[in-house]
């Protein structure tokens, strides 16, 4: 059985957006969330995260601004932008056919 923090090859990039399409956060409540909304079964690891961030943030799909955090420290804080928005409605058709495709054939016998 795979480790707690396996994730599916490309499943990231949609992690993050779903995250962000909620509310604007930093890197470190992204990868706290997502881990809470997965019940502790995923865990996005610093080095994995921030690159994918710079990523997304290159392809247009987030940006991001610098504002105090709940604890008064600077931060990064990310958001989706309107092709971000639209490229989370893309990934999240594209997983749906994927996981519904590989269900088919998971639970042949």
């Amino acid at each position: 059985m795979g480790k707690p923090n396996d994730l599916v090859q490309g499943t990231l990039d949609l992690l993050i957006l779903k995250v962000l399409s909620l509310e604007p956060k930093h890197g470190w409540a992204i990868a706290k969330r997502i881990q809470q909304i997965s019940k502790e079964q995923l865990q996005v690891q610093q080095g994995s995260l921030y690159p994918a961030l710079y990523r997304l943030e290159q392809q247009g799909w987030i940006k991001a601004d610098w504002r105090d955090t709940e604890t008064g420290r600077r931060a990064k804080f990310y958001s989706l932008t309107r092709a971000g928005r639209k490229r989370l409605d893309s990934e999240l058709a594209n997983w749906t056919r994927l996981s519904n495709a590989i269900n088919l054939v998971v639970r042949t016998t």
